[in-house]
């Protein structure tokens, strides 16, 4: 064979070598963004592109989502916020009868407090959760709808309530929306991104006016068919086996219009949070624990009569009623009510006076309050003066105010009533 004959055909050879190579690599790199399309699709159901990929109970809350939010929302009475009731339901459609249901209220930038209230409440919770903005009602959609596809527990437990401004519309994330929580693969990790949203942030700091007495009310009306409602902050835990305790206090009888006080504290550090009476005393003890608002307002929680609870004697292991007290100007106690209890009044905002006007007219309406002996709440952190933001007093000499005119409502509401605020 001559030489350049042998040359050319080493050359078709080596190009024909290059260009297979070429294609083997082409192949390879579309490979591997295929899988890396389908692990980013895998890691969060919203982004998978067809129904048929994705199981049931996620196609239905995906379309949940879809649906309460084009339905637009409804108003509240002021006109100033938009409400979108059940954006996601837990799995369970409907709670007992008998039953009573955690309500609580958030921020965007404080909703990762849920993972210890799901964690330690053993039953349903309804969550009213605040966007001070649409770019942010959008954000809020994506992130709970995120906890609850990676986290089974809040799936199973809670139900959450969208609340913005009557101006803002919240809308289905888009791709773009999407994208930014395709990385995240476990509960834990989707908790995590919610609580890189509060660094930094003081509550009830911002334009929009937090309106947690609207919030309030969204949540206990979204217990369902449950007789009785926790209405909590959603930076307070409560104890262990409440739940069950009161439902069994509540099988052997109980009064509707007797509200049941659950003794509030705070914890200086939460690595721990006691779950049993005696861990708690034990705590308050050492300088760990104290009454709630024990810095703040000392008042505000005082007819809790703080020394007599932690004194008595151990209980049988069964929840009980230890003591029944007057209501006093400016206790606000958080308890457990049946769901006929009055309303919040909604035009309460921002700090001051929103939780005190309540107690105030259940004192009115007639309700008994009593102290349950070995249930409690938990506070993280020391409440402290500095804590607050910047416009904190003015917005308490504002509610002051308003308050003043409540009490005057509260006795041509309540003609016959004996008592007052």
């Amino acid at each position: 064979m001559p030489m350049t004959v042998r040359c050319s055909f080493f050359r078709v050879v080596l190009v024909a070598l290059l260009l297979v190579a070429l294609l083997q690599l082409l192949y390879l790199s579309l490979l591997s963004s295929l899988h890396g399309q389908q692990q980013q699709r895998s890691a969060h159901p919203l982004l998978a592109r067809t129904h048929h990929t994705e199981p049931r109970w996620q196609r239905e809350q995906k379309d949940r989502i879809k649906a309460v939010l084009a339905s637009g929302g409804i108003l509240d009475v002021s006109g100033q916020y938009r409400i979108y009731r059940h954006i996601l339901y837990h799995e369970e459609e409907q709670a007992k009868t008998l039953d009573v249901v955690l309500a609580s209220h958030a921020s965007l930038s404080n909703l990762w407090h849920l993972q210890d209230l799901v964690q330690r409440w053993d039953g349903k919770i309804s969550l009213a959760l605040f966007a001070s903005s649409a770019a942010q009602a959008t954000f809020a959609t994506m992130l709970t709808y995120t906890i609850s596809q990676l986290c089974p527990p809040v799936r199973q437990k809670v139900s959450f309530h969208l609340v913005c401004q009557s101006g803002d519309q919240a809308a289905f994330p888009g791709l773009d929306d999407q994208a930014e929580f395709a990385h995240l693969r476990t509960c834990q990790a989707a908790f995590a991104k919610a609580a890189s949203l509060g660094t930094h942030i003081v509550n009830y700091a911002g334009n929009a006016s937090y309106p947690n007495n609207l919030l309030r009310n969204i949540a206990k009306g979204g217990i369902g068919r449950a007789t009785f409602a926790l209405v909590v902050d959603i930076d307070m835990v409560p104890s262990e086996e409440l739940r069950s305790g009161f439902l069994d206090l509540a099988a052997r009888g109980v009064d509707p219009r007797t509200v049941y006080v659950v003794p509030a504290f705070e914890i200086r550090h939460t690595r721990r949070l006691p779950g049993a009476k005696e861990e708690l005393l034990r705590l308050y003890q050492v300088g760990e624990v104290r009454a709630f608002y024990e810095e703040l307002c000392a008042r505000c929680q005082a007819p809790t009569n703080y020394s007599v609870w932690l004194n008595l004697p151990e209980n049988s292991g069964k929840l009980s009623v230890a003591y029944f007290v007057e209501w006093r100007d400016p206790w606000e106690p958080f308890y457990i009510g049946s769901k006929d209890v009055p309303a919040y009044d909604e035009r309460f905002k921002q700090y001051g006076f929103n939780r005190i006007s309540q107690a105030c007219e259940l004192n009115m309406a007639g309700f008994t309050f009593a102290v349950l002996d070995s249930a409690f709440l938990l506070h993280k952190g020391y409440k402290l003066p500095g804590d607050f933001h910047s416009q904190k007093d003015a917005e308490n000499k504002r509610n002051r105010q308003l308050y003043r005119g409540f009490k005057e409502e509260l006795k041509m509401k309540y003609p016959d009533s004996p008592r007052h605020c």
